[in-house]
């Protein structure tokens, strides 16, 4: 089973509201204790992308990337610790039309994916 990954530039648009997607995400991981060095990173975590996110603290975000532990990204921003920067469609589940089952619909679509092997 393979795959074609297309990947946009949040610069050009931005993903559906709600919908799952992978995420290229840019930054900079805290220093390190004594070094004051910071290091770079560019790396790809699964998010989705809503218009309205209500932060833990109650703060409200906008047009942000919010992945699975509610830590939420901002498209690109050059100056910040973690930033999208290009999103993805995530492929279709294994023999399966649709990226998403939920419910009673795993288990056998599940072991129908595992027969196509």
């Amino acid at each position: 089973m393979n795959t074609t990954v297309t990947w946009v530039d949040v610069r050009d648009r931005l993903p559906r509201v709600g919908h799952p997607v992978a995420a290229a995400i840019t930054g900079r991981y805290p220093a390190e204790a004594g070094t004051g060095r910071r290091e770079e990173f560019w790396l790809v975590r699964t998010m989705y992308f809503t218009d309205r996110h209500h932060g833990e603290d109650g703060a409200v975000h906008r047009d942000c990337f919010v992945d699975s532990d509610g830590e939420v990204r901002f498209p690109y921003a050059p100056d910040s610790d973690g930033s999208v920067t290009h999103w993805a469609e995530l492929p279709t589940l294994p023999g399966a039309a649709t990226r998403l089952l939920l419910g009673e619909d795993v288990a056998p679509a599940l072991r129908r994916a595992w027969d196509l092997g």
